[in-house]
């Protein structure tokens, strides 16, 4: 049965890359790096077959990319349709080097465009994430067990979040030493979540 897949891969940034596409963009935040890998088990134990991940590229950068239309959200939406009205970015390039699938994505001006941009110079650690519909199967290799998706996959959107289940599937905008220590009220667990919130907040309020 087709459902919608969620998976978080490596998307790193470096730190130069923020201040240079600002200078050279007018102000327009470009990055680059992996949306996607092939033939790895990732830590929800799911491996995309490269035939089919490279067929739905193909398509996605046709039909999507080509027209101007690979738009992806801030943070994942429990839908198979891209929420124009929290578009935050657009993928405008895509490319094979081995098994990862890389690209390049403009952030948006848009209301949640801004809030993206904000938390990259603020230095928050960013996760990208695929979003697809498809079924997946259960399959040993080399007797280890591995959720392996089907050829019924369809490549929906690439999207920005802050809780990327996949390690390193993380962006580093600024500096990968920053750390921004924010006060904790006592007895509350804290992490990214709460950097994240304080930035929106700051946003919010001008």
């Amino acid at each position: 049965m087709r459902q919608l897949i969620v998976d978080y891969l490596p998307f790193e940034v470096k730190p130069e890359q923020i201040n240079e596409s600002l200078k050279e963009n007018d102000g327009k935040l470009i990055v680059r790096g992996v949306l996607q890998r092939a033939e790895a088990k990732n830590q929800n134990g799911r491996v995309y077959p490269k035939d089919i991940l490279h067929r739905e590229a193909k398509k996605y950068a046709k039909e999507f990319i080509k027209e101007r239309r690979a738009m992806g959200e801030l943070d994942h939406p429990e839908s198979s349709v891209v929420n124009l009205q929290n578009v935050s970015h657009n993928i405008r390039e895509m490319h094979w080097e081995g098994d990862n699938l890389l690209g390049e994505v403009e952030v948006l001006g848009t209301p949640s465009g801004n809030i993206l941009k904000e938390l990259f110079k603020s230095g928050i650690k960013l996760g990208i994430s695929s979003r697809g519909m498809g079924s997946v199967e259960t399959v040993n290799e080399e007797g280890d067990q591995v959720t392996q998706v089907q050829p019924d996959f369809e490549l929906i959107a690439f999207d920005f979040v802050s809780n990327p289940s996949t390690h390193g599937a993380f962006m580093y905008p600024m500096n990968e030493g920053v750390t921004n220590d924010i006060e904790i009220p006592a007895g509350r667990a804290c992490g990214v979540y709460c950097k994240v919130e304080s930035v929106i907040n700051d946003i919010m309020r001008g």
